[in-house]
Formats: structure tokens, sequence, C-alpha cells
């Protein structure tokens, strides 16, 4: 009886075993081929800093093995890096893990979706597919699969460089908004001084003691000296002559017009013999209610708030001097402080003062700047494109008006034109501690936070902002579109016609409004060259292509290099004209 080798059994029975769980996910790599891969976008794209992809690969029927696990992974490789996307493990039916089963028999359907952050180098890549199977204890790595090419990044092109806002009006206007549109510098300066002259009771003789008051005297010497300074203009002097409320109306009217005419006759004969040659504007007002009201309002009579109740309630002038009457003690103090004070003429001359001129202001800047008030030195700084200066002229209001947030912002604001971010940013922040919250220094802050990449930052200070000027709506715009969301851009943008416009258009798909935008617009860099080309090669028109990227390089060479690798121009990789352009 021959002997029988167990040992031996075990080890033939597992070879076979190995030999043919082997053979199982060989034959899955040999026929890899086989699977059918779908890819969401069909090249990869760069948006919002991030390149998604949707990949969905269908399983052939026949091919996945029962007893086998695959594991999927989608890499963009490029310049022999690799950057993974989230994988995806596959089971065959009889495995009893915890994994999505494709069926041997009818095969199956599976889906891996992710993000990786763009980088530059990823603008000539390829989206593979690596997959790993295994079966009991073997495993197998297949030979990578190219599924789609990578990475359109367009998007990334927006130029974050946003617009900063100048500080100029102090205040808000009358909407209750600032508005950096209004200037504060005003070069003619209106100005007026009003004297009276007081009657006495049913009377329009002018008093001598009123004609040698202190303040008669004040008004023709600023009427003699508005018409002698040159840098002064007498525009008009008014006379105006009023009679209190009380007694009857057709009285009134009489003796406010003979007081016009004696207060007229008197103030032309001062002026004529002071040499001021002018004519007078003239006018009376038969009762004074108004004064009245006025004078009442800060008086602190008795009954004061009937008295006003009384105005409020009645418009007949008779009717309203006939209840305060019946207010007999309220009317006494009436009658004795405060209808004596109605009974005047006002004289009221306007006069508008000449500031200096623009050559006078830069002037004075540079030589004088302690000589110049607020509105004046921002004035100057607006007047000249040397940034120098407009340098010298804010550090000047600076040390003169150290507790003005404007000096501040609006140095910063230079050194932005500058380039000078760093400096620009302690300017703003100094600005904010004078004046926190204020919607222009937000901007600008918001312009330093989008210089840093600190989108959502800028977003949240450009919509503190909101209102201020189209300068907030162009940084919202950049804004958008860093953040992907090319139709707010495009609405942010309006009818902007800078390059950055354009590109939202050409993301938002409508090449048609960015050529147009470009065709309008004044900015003559290679970046505007350059995006029409794109448009050229999103709209199959090799001419805009070659001429536009030819001017684009012909300013900035380093376009060369980006255009060669950028696959908005993948058609044209093998273009002669093309070649020449970028070679």
């Amino acid at each position: 009886m021959k002997q029988f080798n167990f040992k031996l059994l075990v080890l033939f029975t597992t070879a076979t075993l190995l030999l043919s769980s082997c053979a199982s996910i060989k034959k899955m790599k040999k026929n890899a081929d086989d699977i059918r891969w779908e890819v969401a976008p069909t090249v990869l794209e760069a948006h919002a800093g991030q390149v998604k992809v949707s990949v969905e690969g269908q399983m052939p029927e026949k091919y996945f093995a029962k007893k086998a696990t695959a594991t999927i992974t989608p890499v963009v490789k490029y310049n022999n890096e690799e950057i993974a996307y989230p994988a995806i493990t596959l089971q065959g039916e009889k495995v009893t893990a915890n994994n999505a089963v494709i069926s041997f028999d009818e095969g199956g359907n599976f889906q891996v979706q992710g993000a990786i952050p763009y980088e530059d180098a990823m603008k000539m890549s390829e989206l593979q597919v690596k997959i790993v199977a295994s079966q009991g204890t073997n495993s197998l790595d297949f030979d990578p699969i190219k599924i789609a090419d990578g990475v359109i990044a367009t998007s990334e092109l927006v130029v974050k460089e946003g617009m900063p806002v100048i500080g100029i009006q102090k205040g808000v206007n009358n909407t209750g908004k600032y508005d950096p549109t209004i200037d504060a510098f005003q070069r003619v300066v209106p100005d007026e001084y009003v004297a009276d002259i007081k009657y006495l009771i049913n009377s329009a003789f002018v008093r001598a003691e009123q004609t040698r008051s202190a303040d008669v005297n004040t008004f023709k010497e600023y009427a003699k000296t508005a018409k002698e300074d040159e840098r002064k203009e007498l525009k008009g002097i008014e006379v105006s002559a009023y009679a209190s409320p009380d007694g009857a109306l057709d009285w009134n009217e009489q003796l406010s017009q003979q007081r016009e005419r004696t207060a007229s006759n008197y103030l032309s004969s001062q002026l004529k013999r002071a040499g001021i040659d002018v004519n007078l504007n003239t006018k009376y007002t038969a009762e004074d209610w108004e004064g009245f009201k006025e004078l009442m309002e800060q008086s602190d009579i008795q009954d004061k708030e009937l008295i006003l109740r009384v105005l409020s309630m009645y418009t007949d002038p008779e009717v309203r001097e006939r209840e305060i009457r019946n207010l007999s003690e309220a009317f006494d103090a009436v009658a004795d402080e405060i209808l004596p004070q109605l009974r005047r003429a006002k004289f009221l001359a306007s006069v508008d003062l000449i500031g200096k001129t623009d050559a006078e202001l830069l002037a004075a800047a540079e030589n004088e700047p302690a000589t110049l008030n607020q509105a004046e030195l921002i004035h100057a700084a607006v007047l000249t494109d040397d940034l120098a200066k407009k340098k010298a002229f804010f550090n000047s209001f600076i040390r003169q008006f150290g507790d003005d947030w404007r000096g501040y912002n609006n140095l910063g604001m230079v050194q932005i034109m500058e380039g000078d971010y760093n400096a620009a940013s302690g300017n703003f922040e100094k600005a904010d501690q004078l004046d926190n919250n204020n919607p222009i220094i937000q901007n600008n802050l918001g312009v330093i936070a989008l210089n840093n990449d600190e989108i959502n930052k800028a977003r949240e200070l450009f919509s503190a902002a909101s209102g201020v000027g189209p300068q907030v709506d162009y940084n919202m715009g950049i804004v958008s579109i860093a953040r992907a969301e090319y139709d707010n851009a495009v609405r942010y943008f309006g009818d902007c016609t800078a390059p950055n416009a354009a590109l939202a258009k050409i993301l938002a798909g409508d090449n048609n409004g960015a050529l147009r935008i470009l065709e309008a617009t004044e900015d003559e860099s290679a970046f505007a060259d350059y995006l029409k080309a794109v448009v050229g090669a999103r709209t199959a028109k090799e001419n805009l292509v070659i001429e536009s990227l030819t001017s684009a390089v012909n300013k900035d060479a380093a376009m060369k290099a980006a255009a060669k690798t950028d696959l908005e121009f993948a058609k044209y990789f093998d273009n002669p004209k093309f070649l020449e352009v970028v070679n």
C-alpha cells in the first residue's frame, strides 16, 4: 500500500490557487483597455484655483474577477510629478469587504469625483488612471491609462490688481454715503455777511444810532474790501425789509414798503460814498411770520409750545394774531422780546472768495504746504501725475493734519500705484484706526487682501464698501472670477472695458462679447492682446489668433512661453504660423 503525502497535496493545491488568482488579475491587467472611460470636462480646467474632475468607468462583462479587488486612482501627471484625486475601491462579487461590487457576468459602472489645487506646472499635463488589483495575497499594478489632457487655466489669467479709491470728500453726500467723485476743493467759495437795522414800532425812520452800530459798520467794510480785493468778487447786495406780525395787514404791508425804501436809500448813499457801484436788490415782507417762528423756537417764553402750535394750525395772519393775543400773559412777553426784533431791514452782501490757480496750488504744495488746507493739498496732489510729488504732498498732509484719515489713505493709494503694497497696507491700517469702517478704507484694505490672494477676506471688505463707486464693482468682478462665479463677474464689470471684464465674458461663454470689449478697450497691454488670441482660438479664427499673439509677444516676450503651453491653443501647436510666433 502506497503512503499518501498530505503535505505535497497542500503545496500543490496552494500553488494551483495562487496560479489561478494570479491568472485572474493578470487577465484583468491584460484586458484593461476594455474598460471604457468618460471624463468631465474632457480637457481638465482650473476654476477658483481648483482642478475638478468627474471620471466614470464602465467595466465590461466577464472582466472583473469574482474574488478580485481593484483600487482606481485618477492622477494628474506633470513634470515627473503627480497629484492624486480621491480613489475608489471596487470588489468582485465573492469578496466579503464593504466596497462597490462589480458583477463578473454583467460588468458594472463606477464614478470618481474630486478636486486638487491648481499649479502652473499643470498646464501641460495629462489625467491618468492608476489601478492596483489584488486577489488573496497577490497584488498587481496595471500600466497607467491616459484618459484626458490638462489643464486649461484661462481663469488663472485674471489680474488681481484691484482699484483703490482716493479720499477726497470728508463726510457723506446727501444719500448718506461717501462719494469719492465729489471734489471737496472749491476754487470759488461763496461767502456772505448780514447786518440789521431796527425800526421803532410803526416807524420807517432810519435812526442814527442804528447806522453807527458795529454790525452795520462791519457790513460796509466787508462790502468795500470785497470790491477792492482781487481775490474776492462782490456778487450783489440785497435789502429785505419787514414788519412785525402785529396790527392790520394792510398797514404792515405799507410800513414794510416804506422801510424798504428808507433802508435802500440809506445803504445806497453809503455805498456810493465808499465808491462801490452796485445795484441793490430789494424786497419787503408785510408780516414776518417766518422770523417770528424762528425767534419763538429759540426763546424760553412761557406757553411757547402753544404759540408754535397756533402757527402750525392756522395760516390766516389775522387768525394767528388773534389766537396769540388771547394768550395774554404770553403775548406781553412776545411784544417785549420778539416783535421788536422783527421791525427791521436786513442787509446781505454776497461775495465769491477766489482761491489759488492750479499753478499757485502746485507751487504752494511744493514750497509752502503749511499755507494750504486739506482740500487744497489733496487737489494739488490730484493735479500732478508725478508720483514722487503726490507722495510728498500727502506726507505734508499727514504732518499738518495727522488726525485726518485721508492723508494716510491717499498716501497708500500712491504706494499701490508704485507697486509697494506692503507700505500701502500699513497706511491703510492707520487710516482705518482713525476712521473705522469707512467704506473707502475698507475698499482699499480689500485691494491689499486681493493682492495677497486672500479672496474671501477681500470679498468681505469690498462688500463693506458697497456704494462707494465703480471701483468697488470692478474689484468685486475680480473676486467673482477668482471664485469661479463668472456670471456675477460679468454683472459687476458692467460696461467696463478693462481686459479683466473681457476675461469674465470668455469664462462665461460669451466670446463675441469679450471680443467687443477687447476691441473697445484703451488698454494696450500684452494681456489684452493675449485674451484676443484666446477668443480667436475659441471661435476658430486663425488670423485673429496669429495677429493677436504676434502683438502680445512683441510687447512682452514672456507671452511666447505662455502660449506654447496653453491648451487654449492646442489645435495650433503644429501650425507653422503659430510656431513661428512662439519660438
